[in-house]
């Protein structure tokens, strides 16, 4: 089973298109800085810790 389940991100983001999107910046922000957020995540992929990050509320959308 996928972790975190994509209804419950869509609960967070609103749109696949958004997720897609807020993910990828967040993996190359990971890349580039090697900034996490949490201590410990259960995905040892950048991609599944950025979902990880999305689940929990740690990314915050803001319209430009």
């Amino acid at each position: 089973m996928i972790y975190p389940s994509i209804d419950k991100l869509l609960n967070v983001v609103g749109s696949k298109f958004l997720l897609v999107n807020i993910v990828s910046k967040r993996v190359k922000e990971m890349e580039e800085k090697d900034y996490y957020q949490l201590n410990e995540y259960k995905s040892t992929k950048n991609i599944g810790k950025a979902l990880e990050e999305v689940s929990k509320g740690l990314i915050h959308i803001t319209d430009n």
